[in-house]
């Protein structure tokens, strides 16, 4: 998360369509300077080779964002076959070339099936996980290659879009936690060859979808009035959860961060309103008081 001195106080989500090329950090610095915001994060990046879909957060809305990336993704990836980088896709340094078997889209879908459900993921060396305090991608730019355990990872669906003697197209829909570089390659060595990622775009995060996000272009030609309309609200990831309507009173004992007697709901995490104003996220305890857990400031608004 990002945060300046200058700028005014903006709250909400922009659905960003990141173009190639381009870090999800300056990605989201030229929204905010856009915006003239004055605090701002994303919900997990996107490398530079990936385009499409990237949540954007700005003031309070910042508060949710650690919580989206526990969220399902969807990607479309293309991948070409007997070729391996250093870096899993097409930016790196080919490390492994091997002969490409011939196969059938029966022998295709079969290799497919093999990673679908719930697998174990050995996570490349270029990813931002952590070994001894330091970034994995930053030792494998040092030359160094650590080993890294297998991660239980979720494929909902591969969908084969289309294919030929050397490239794949898929539409992935996994859990958090999934690397597409990682994948294409275990199903290049599943198909007796390697491979690596020549293309990828997200199409999707949680309840939020590519077709609803904008391009910076079409961000740079509306109105300043026209980019707050693109704002969603701070709440809106946290729909999932049960709301409680608090009064007046309820309100301020809770935003001073007092539990509260509450009855007629289950034990378990509720988002809190007073005169449909969002206050934040609670708990109902089992003692049927609600205890407050993350309040958010949405009573300035944008000037």
């Amino acid at each position: 998360m990002a945060k300046r001195k200058s700028g005014r106080d903006v709250h909400g989500i922009v659905l960003l369509d990141k173009r190639l090329g381009v870090s999800s950090n300056k990605a989201l610095q030229e929204v905010r300077r856009l915006l003239n915001a004055n605090k701002a994060g994303h919900t997990g990046s996107l490398d530079p080779l990936a385009t499409g879909l990237l949540p954007l957060c700005f003031g309070e809305a910042t508060k949710v964002s650690g919580l989206m990336l526990d969220d399902d993704k969807r990607y479309q990836v293309t991948l070409r076959l007997g070729q391996m980088t250093d870096t899993g896709d097409s930016e790196g340094t080919i490390v492994e070339e091997m002969p490409i078997p011939a196969f059938t889209e029966t022998e295709l879908l079969s290799s497919l099936q093999r990673f679908t459900g719930s697998i174990e993921q050995v996570p490349p060396m270029y990813s931002a996980l952590k070994h001894q305090g330091k970034k994995l991608y930053e030792l494998a730019r040092e030359g160094k290659t650590v080993e890294r355990q297998p991660r239980r990872i979720t494929i909902y669906a591969l969908h084969l879009l289309d294919f030929d003697s050397e490239t794949i197209t898929l539409d992935v829909e996994c859990s958090k936690g999934t690397y597409i570089r990682s994948l294409a390659e275990d199903l290049g060595h599943a198909m007796g060859s390697c491979a690596t990622v020549t293309a990828l775009r997200r199409t999707a995060a949680g309840m939020f979808r590519l077709e609803n996000a904008h391009t910076l272009e079409q961000l740079e030609a509306m109105s300043d009035a026209e980019r707050m309309q693109c704002l969603i609200a701070v709440d809106a990831p946290l729909r999932q959860l049960p709301a409680v309507n608090l009064s007046t009173e309820q309100a301020t004992c809770i935003n001073h961060g007092r539990q509260i007697p509450i009855d007629g709901h289950a034990p378990g995490a509720v988002r809190m309103y007073s005169e449909q104003t969002f206050l934040g996220l609670g708990e109902i305890l089992l003692n049927d008081k609600l205890a407050p857990k993350k309040l958010f400031n949405l009573n300035r608004q944008v000037a």
